[in-house]
């Protein structure tokens, strides 16, 4: 299949298809006309990709599920790499639930401690904005940040 017709069944556009190409995820054959020609197995291939990215990871990441895919194992998360994957990945987003729930924790505190004031008929005793607040409570974010996006993909988070 030419390169239009890949894209049209992966839901994706050529462009897209030819970045995988130059990234190495994705190999064309040539036809005698010399337009790039795709099979069932390529078909496979980016609806792996799609699928990965779709969940959050980034480009990079499903060149081991890719690999697995062809070495010829029924699914991309039968090889080692590909589950090291996903273990990282699970670490990143249990590293991003705790940020949220410390966030979460002193949200509560601000608001129930500004509620408590309102209702005493007194000024909060804190910071006089919520940034001060935070930059004088929270600690320092842990690294990795959370930055799983499911949105459009751009060029950056192809």
């Amino acid at each position: 299949m030419r390169i239009g017709e890949l894209a049209e069944r992966a839901g994706t556009s050529t462009r897209t298809l030819r970045y995988y190409e130059e990234r190495g995820l994705l190999s064309a054959r040539r036809n005698s006309s010399g337009y790039r020609d795709y099979d069932e197995d390529d078909a496979r291939l980016v609806r792996e990709i799609r699928a990965l990215l779709g969940i959050g990871f980034d480009l990079e990441e499903t060149r081991p599920f890719v690999e697995c895919l062809r070495a010829g194992h029924d699914a991309g998360d039968e090889c080692p790499a590909s589950v090291a994957v996903y273990r990282r990945k699970l670490a990143e987003l249990d590293a991003c639930i705790d940020r949220m729930q410390g966030i979460r924790a002193h949200l509560v505190a601000q608001l129930d401690q500004t509620e408590r004031a309102h209702a005493a008929g007194e000024r909060a005793d804190r910071p006089t904005t919520p940034a001060a607040f935070a930059a004088a409570t929270l600690p320092d974010p842990p690294e990795p940040r959370c930055a799983l996006t499911t949105g459009p993909l751009t060029k950056e988070s192809r």
